[in-house]
């Protein structure tokens, strides 16, 4: 079974079914292996279950193959009229995150496996030589959950709005914030992460949720424990939980009216994990993760805008009211609704230039500012164009 050739994805549900004694497991049992493999954490280092053999597979291979065997256990224990197949392409059909350029030239075709891996592959894979290895771990792919989650709704109630995934993925973004926030020591990269997820909270649909909306819409017990998981991996970028943080974690597992155990848990979890995969997960070498993300983000953006130059200034001098927006960014802080304006504008740019529908998937947004800091820069002649306009 190799999830880089066609084919795969009933070679492995044959392998697997053959030996389904993962889809019998408890759901906190099997998101506990979700934990062990990686697949939580957005860097996977085995198959969930051992359901098949990870021989030498790649990273994003086994991370292909986890998210189907995920989406294999959830339709197992709740089956739908559609076979499991049709199931997944009818839910990526239902969500908006499907119907960007990157996603929407599979999605209408006719359903069969083969959709389903050109769709998992375009849901997941990036690029190396454009997208660092820290956005593919730790953005993206530790995202995929949210995938999960949705698709879980999906088949209680046969449909899945908009509306649920965005609030998830707002209430993730403010507990992370608020993790950053509670450290004691911050460095400047500390500082800077968390400015960019303010910043991005800024274009979203919806409106910026405080602490205690995103307490309220994390309903189930899976998304508080998911949550509780990545909060405890955003506290673990400088490799310890120190005091501060902890005290806050333990605040937000009681504001969850969760056991104390499950927060214990959760650290023990990412202690173990990163300390038995330290030399096989490229981001967790000596330098502190905060500042290779931040830095690798901000390399990753500045390589998409020079690798679109042409398209993108072609497309900005056909929006005046953007390049304004963009030029005062510079100069002064702008109002909530000129941000949203700023949003609705890019996000056209982005559907147009399929290289740049990055940012409308799970995480995108995080790096909008980032995009909107470096653009004028690196494309000043479009700019002095404007200012002349002006």
């Amino acid at each position: 079974m190799n999830p880089s050739a066609s084919g795969w994805i009933k070679k492995l549900l044959n392998e697997v079914s053959a030996e389904e004694t993962f889809v019998n497991k408890p759901l906190e049992s099997f998101y506990q292996e979700l934990k062990f493999c990686g697949f939580i954490y957005g860097s996977n280092v085995g198959i969930v279950s051992d359901a098949v053999p990870k021989n030498d597979l790649t990273d994003e291979e086994m991370c292909k193959a986890n998210l189907i065997l995920a989406f294999y256990y959830f339709f197992e224990n709740n089956p739908s009229e559609e076979n499991f197949i049709d199931s997944v392409i009818s839910f990526y059909s239902a969500i908006t995150v499907s119907k960007t350029t990157i996603l929407d030239a599979i999605l209408g075709k006719k359903k069969s496996a083969a959709l389903l891996e050109d769709l998992v592959h375009k849901r997941i894979h990036i690029d190396d030589n454009i997208f660092t290895k820290n956005f593919n771990y730790f953005i993206i792919n530790a995202l995929l959950f949210v995938d999960l989650l949705a698709y879980k709704q999906f088949l209680n109630t046969g449909n899945v709005s908009d509306k649920y995934l965005q609030t998830l993925e707002n209430a993730i973004e403010t507990i992370v914030i608020e993790v950053f926030e509670s450290k004691h020591q911050k460095s400047k990269y500390d500082d800077s992460l968390t400015k960019l997820f303010k910043a991005s909270r800024r274009y979203h649909n919806n409106d910026p949720m405080d602490y205690g909306d995103a307490i309220s819409a994390l309903n189930t017990e899976l998304e508080k424990q998911y949550t509780i998981d990545l909060a405890c991996m955003a506290s673990w970028t400088d490799k310890t939980v120190d005091q501060s943080e902890n005290i806050f974690l333990t605040q937000f597992c009681s504001h969850l009216n969760l056991d104390p155990a499950v927060l214990k848990q959760s650290i023990q979890d990412i202690d173990e994990f990163y300390s038995h995969n330290d030399n096989r997960i490229a981001s967790l070498g000596s330098k502190n993760f905060v500042q290779s993300f931040y830095d690798n983000s901000s390399k990753m953006v500045i390589k998409l805008i020079s690798r679109n130059s042409k398209r993108l200034v072609t497309e900005l001098k056909e929006s005046k009211e953007l390049m304004v927006l963009l030029t005062q960014s510079t100069q002064r802080d702008l109002t909530d609704e000129e941000h949203k304006k700023i949003q609705e504008q890019l996000l056209d740019i982005f559907k147009s230039i399929p290289s740049l529908a990055i940012f409308m998937l799970p995480g995108g947004a995080i790096l909008l500012p980032l995009f909107i800091k470096f653009i004028p820069k690196l494309l000043p002649s479009a700019f002095d164009d404007n200012r002349i306009d002006n």
